[in-house]
């Protein structure tokens, strides 16, 4: 079942996209993880131009977010006010973002910038997320578990000045943090077309200090927002949002994230994190190759 895309300016076949967003979708509700970091690279590996990966990839991580927000609004689990401050953020970053996209797509290296961006982030993140998750199965095997942290939050975030009480989180400490964090999210989501929830989260609570039973739903707050942003952004200044592309990646990632999620009650979550983060690091080498690889002849000519 072949589908022209109009932006992407190519016919693909409409089940292998279902079934793309199906198994990120999958993964979304098993990990807890939006999934948009893992779209935007296979819809390169499939033949899709990057930008439009990019920019499709963000209204699909949109759509995937909304009952997310509600569920958690429900259970009391979304810090609001913090949220605001990083959607503020955000909205400037993806402004940002989109000024620097037309820059380098001008340029005419904008494919290989996301490519790049996407090998140091996936190899950053599946690092940490592997020895995170290794050291969470050796503690349930009985090894000794690391020290717990003294401070609460960073020490540079506790000397920012201007200090709010946000009541939800249970902290005292400068908005221009969460704006800051917001900012760089914003840029993220307009150049790779991520949520940015696999890097919030390890911030906000690290860097921050937030609570656990506030951080996935104060995440998923922003990523609404701030996505819903970059897909406007995208379709006012790049025109590389292709919402053909992007309706049949959600179709499949909303059955998905239903199966992923019931699936997840029977494994254990150190595993499944292992499992994340071996798939992310091998993302991450398949970018690495088509970077450095090239074949001896690019194209090639047979009389017959």
């Amino acid at each position: 079942m072949d589908l022209y895309l109009p932006i992407a300016n190519l016919s693909v076949n409409a089940l292998v996209i279902v079934a793309l967003g199906f198994g990120v979708g999958l993964l979304s509700g098993m990990f807890g993880v939006g999934g948009g970091f893992l779209t935007t690279p296979l819809l390169i590996f499939y033949g899709i131009p990057p930008t439009v990966a990019a920019a499709s990839a963000a209204s699909q991580v949109t759509g995937a977010s909304v009952s997310g927000v509600f569920a958690h609004f429900r259970r009391g689990g979304v810090d609001v006010h913090m949220g605001l401050v990083m959607v503020a953020g955000g909205v400037i970053g993806s402004i940002a973002g989109a000024g620097l996209f037309t820059l380098l797509q001008a340029s005419g290296i904008i494919d290989t910038v996301i490519a790049i961006l996407y090998v140091v982030m996936l190899g950053s993140i599946g690092g940490l997320m592997l020895h995170e998750s290794v050291t969470a199965v050796r503690i349930g095997r009985g090894a000794v578990p690391p020290r717990a942290r003294k401070r609460r939050h960073h020490p540079l975030v506790a000397m920012l000045p201007l200090r709010w009480r946000f009541y939800r989180s249970g902290l005292y400490i400068s908005p221009l943090a969460p704006l800051i964090l917001g900012f760089f999210t914003g840029i993220l989501t307009v150049l790779l077309g991520v949520g940015g929830g696999f890097i919030l989260i390890p911030a906000m609570l690290y860097l921050l200090g937030m609570g656990t039973s506030v951080v996935v739903g104060t995440s998923l707050f922003q990523i609404l927002f701030v996505t819903a942003t970059a897909t406007m952004v995208h379709a006012t200044t790049t025109k590389a949002v292709d919402i053909v592309l992007a309706a049949l990646l959600l179709l499949g990632s909303v059955m998905g994230a239903q199966i992923g999620a019931r699936f997840a009650q029977k494994v254990k979550p150190e595993y499944l994190r292992l499992v994340l983060a071996l798939m992310v690091l091998g993302v991450a080498a398949r970018m690495l190759l088509g970077l450095a690889w090239r074949p001896d002849e690019i194209y090639s000519v047979e009389l017959l």
